[in-house]
């Protein structure tokens, strides 16, 4: 009786490892339509958390950029104007006279949109030339925080 029962409990083992084989061969040949849809499903999820944060990111910096660049070409209209005794104008003045190696793009990705402020001629230091006192973004759009562009 003891070695009928191993021969039939070694058949039983034998048919469980063979079912298990074969159904660990199927499901090893793909994916499940189901599964797909998932990970699809979390790769967007994910992609629409991260496409406006990215989107933000590259606007904050161009916007960085833009209070750099007025904050250097007001400066430097400054130290022209105290070195030189007189206000530039124009911008290549600056460039030209050695302040600025080149006059940097507004946040329109252009030179020209610049908006200079000229000086009162009564106010300006050489009253004959009114020049330049400073300049701002000539630029339409509003920032991050609901201002212009063009007030900055």
């Amino acid at each position: 009786m003891k070695s009928g029962s191993k021969a039939r409990d070694s058949k039983v083992g034998d048919r469980r490892m063979t079912n298990s084989r074969a159904g660990k061969n199927n499901y090893a040949r793909g994916f499940t339509l189901i599964e797909m849809v998932v990970v699809i499903s979390m790769i967007l999820i994910l992609l629409a958390i991260a496409l406006p944060m990215y989107n933000q990111s590259i606007i904050q910096a161009r916007e960085t950029t833009l209070k750099q660049n007025l904050a250097t070409i007001n400066k430097v209209i400054d130290q022209y104007t105290l070195d030189k005794q007189k206000a530039p104008q124009s911008l290549d003045d600056l460039v030209s006279a050695g302040y600025l190696k080149f006059i940097p793009n507004d946040i329109t990705g252009t030179k020209d949109t610049w908006q200079c402020d000229t000086e009162d001629s009564l106010k300006s230091i050489d009253q004959t030339q009114p020049g330049l006192t400073g300049c701002h973004s000539g630029s339409s759009q509003t920032g991050l925080d609901g201002t212009a562009y063009s007030t900055w």
